[in-house]
């Protein structure tokens, strides 16, 4: 069973990690802008945060493996519509399509939980490890078959694809009781307020912070939430129980993932803009060319795999809390890193690779405890909590980074001055994170628990009060 779920995290690894490398050469081979292609990514953005929470909820009340192959269908007809037909209106519904991916974890979260509780923490680390390290492999590979044509990195998807169908297939479904009523109009209200609040995110820099568009689109999101909530505590059969939403242990745990992901994934195309930069030019930066900066990423990534990996003995031995915390601060101690040591390329790398072991601690860590919280049929959409915190934080992260970014411009481009700002930023969120980790605890599935006898815990107390 585990096989397969790492076929399917494989897939959705290469499927997040592919397209960047590509669209700006595909971009100019298909007259698609700057502007476009930012576009494209906002309409991925949207996609991510809309189905997170749909795709999580119709799994816990329809079944999970039904809507995981309904998912795995849409990913792979996305990618498949894009390389055989790529153009601008087959890569926005490709791109669209793909945005279910987010689905993946949570509904892999709901089926491991069910049919094999006693291998709940070790499976979800290594399949977060699996995840980080496709999409390292996924960008490389994808780079070297678009060398000659950039839309020959477009079916570096495909194969892999036909794999996680497959895989899809052979897995079981969970074995717990589904059924209710899916509330089309929390539903709506929640899909409004996420694509208001990801667009004022994304555009606001470019809008203007204090433009009437910029605050039109946020009050919108805050006056759909408000109505979501209001509609929610109202329902007979709410679409996210808002009760779930008040656990202190899964606030602590989606606030950490928040900040976890402010830095770890917000500062990744930063990272790639220091390495690349010319330091005879600007003054800083590695002077770096696309396959090392590649290098760079893909051994941020094993790290990674190692850090997430390493997980389930490290709960096992300081308890589950203390891991919390512990990612918090070498995610800080990271970024301090590169304030202190970013004139060197061996220090700045060995300050990044330090961020890659705590993104893989952090995502493991979290993913886990999101599952372990909550009863059993509720397991997915409290993953998918998660996930939204994680696609959330890293899209303030990047959004607060290109403020910062912009705030410090010297001679056409960005001072140094502007990265130093960004890092410290990064640290304090960071930190902040592994403060809210001191949140987390007390009596509860999973609480201070690490490995089998965790796992066992908790699927047992889910049942009983299911009873």
């Amino acid at each position: 069973m585990l096989g397969a779920m790492a076929v399917v995290v494989v897939f959705s690894g290469v499927v997040q990690g592919y397209l960047t490398p590509l669209l700006p050469e595909l971009g100019q081979r298909l007259g698609i802008g700057g502007v476009a292609q930012n576009n494209l990514y906002l309409l991925s953005q949207c996609a991510f945060a809309v189905l997170t929470p749909l795709l999580s909820r119709l799994g816990d009340l329809y079944g999970h493996r039904r809507l995981l192959r309904v998912a795995l269908t849409m990913v792979a007809a996305g990618s498949l519509l894009m390389a055989m037909w790529p153009t601008v209106v087959t890569l926005a519904v490709g791109m669209v399509l793909q945005g279910a991916v987010v689905g993946f974890f949570p509904l892999l979260a709901g089926i491991l939980r069910s049919r094999a509780p006693e291998r709940g923490r070790t499976g979800m680390s290594l399949l977060v490890g699996a995840l980080l390290i496709a999409i390292g492999v996924g960008g490389l590979v994808a780079g070297a078959l678009s060398e000659r044509h950039a839309e020959a990195g477009l079916w570096a998807a495909v194969p892999v694809a036909v794999l996680a169908l497959a895989a899809g297939l052979v897995l079981p479904d969970s074995d717990g009781e589904f059924g209710g009523r899916f509330h089309y109009g929390a539903a709506a209200l929640l899909t409004v307020g996420l694509v208001a609040l990801v667009l004022v995110l994304a555009q606001g820099g470019t809008w203007g912070w204090a433009s009437a568009r910029s605050l039109g689109t946020g009050a919108l999101a805050v006056a759909a939430f408000v109505a979501w909530v209001t509609v929610e505590r109202r329902a007979a059969q709410p679409l996210v129980s808002v009760r779930m939403l008040r656990d202190r242990r899964l606030a602590a745990v989606s606030a950490h993932t928040f900040c976890a992901a402010f830095g770890c994934i917000g500062f990744l195309g930063a990272n790639a803009l220091f390495l690349g930069a010319d330091p005879d030019a600007v003054g800083y930066g590695m002077g770096l060319g696309p396959q090392s900066i590649a290098t760079v990423s893909l051994a941020m990534v094993v790290l990674g795999f190692a850090g997430s990996t390493a997980t389930p003995r490290l709960a096992r031995r300081i308890g589950d809390r203390a891991v919390l915390a512990t990612g918090g601060a070498l995610i800080g101690l990271g970024f301090l890193g590169m304030i202190l040591f970013h004139a060197t390329l061996p220090q700045y790398v060995a300050s990044a690779l330090v961020v890659g072991l705590a993104t893989g601690v952090f995502e493991s860590i979290t993913r886990t405890l999101s599952a372990e919280i909550v009863p059993e049929r509720q397991t997915a959409l409290a993953v998918g909590i998660n996930e939204l915190a994680l696609s959330l934080g890293a899209a303030i992260g990047a959004a607060v980074l290109g403020a910062l970014f912009s705030a410090h411009q010297l001679g056409g481009h960005i001072a140094l001055s502007g990265f130093v700002w960004g890092w410290g930023t990064c640290a304090v969120v960071a930190l902040l994170g592994g403060g809210l980790a001191l949140l987390y605890g007390g009596g509860g599935a999973g609480a201070g628990k690490g490995g089998a006898a965790a796992d066992i815990d908790v699927h047992t107390d889910a049942k009983e009060s299911l009873a």
